[in-house]
C-alpha cells in the first residue's frame, strides 16, 4: 500500500502532470504541423518543380528479381522529412517567443510613482535647510 500513495503522490505532482499535457499537445501540434507539410507546403512546391512528388525521389540500388524487391535510396523521404522538421522546428520557435514576450510583459515593472509637485518642493526645501 506504501508503493500505491507514493506512487500517487508522484503522479500527482505539478511538473508531471504538466509533462503529461506537454505530450499530449505536443503530439497533436505534431499532427497539425506534418498535415501543414505533407497536405499544403509540399504539393505546391512539387508543382512548381515540374510536379515532383518528393516521396517518390529514389535512386535504385539493385533493381528487383523474380521475388525480390528493388533496393533503393529514398532521398526524397529524407528530404519530406527535412522540410518537416524545419517547419516545425520555425513553429515551436515562434511559439516559445511568443510565450517569452508574454511573460517579459509580466515582469515589465509598473511606472514609478510620481511625486507630487508640492511634496517635491518640500523635500527640496528641507534638504536646503539641512544643508545651511
Amino acid at each position: 500500500m506504501k508503493i500505491i500513495s507514493e506512487f500517487k503522490q508522484f503522479a500527482m505532482r505539478g511538473n508531471v502532470v504538466d509533462l503529461a499535457v506537454g505530450v499530449i499537445i505536443g503530439g497533436a501540434f505534431g499532427k497539425i504541423i506534418s498535415s501543414l507539410v505533407e497536405d499544403i507546403i509540399m504539393p505546391p512546391i512539387g508543382v512548381i518543380l515540374g510536379g515532383v512528388n518528393f516521396s517518390d525521389l529514389k535512386i535504385i540500388l539493385k533493381p528487383g528479381s523474380g521475388g525480390a524487391a528493388a533496393v533503393t535510396w529514398n532521398y526524397g523521404t529524407f528530404l519530406q522529412t527535412a522540410v518537416s522538421f524545419l517547419i516545425i522546428a520555425f513553429s515551436v520557435f515562434m511559439m516559445i517567443r511568443g510565450i517569452n514576450a508574454l511573460a517579459k510583459k509580466k515582469e515589465e515593472p509598473a511606472e514609478p510613482v510620481k511625486v507630487p509637485s508640492e511634496e517635491k518642493l518640500l523635500t527640496e526645501i528641507r534638504d536646503l535647510l539641512k544643508s545651511r
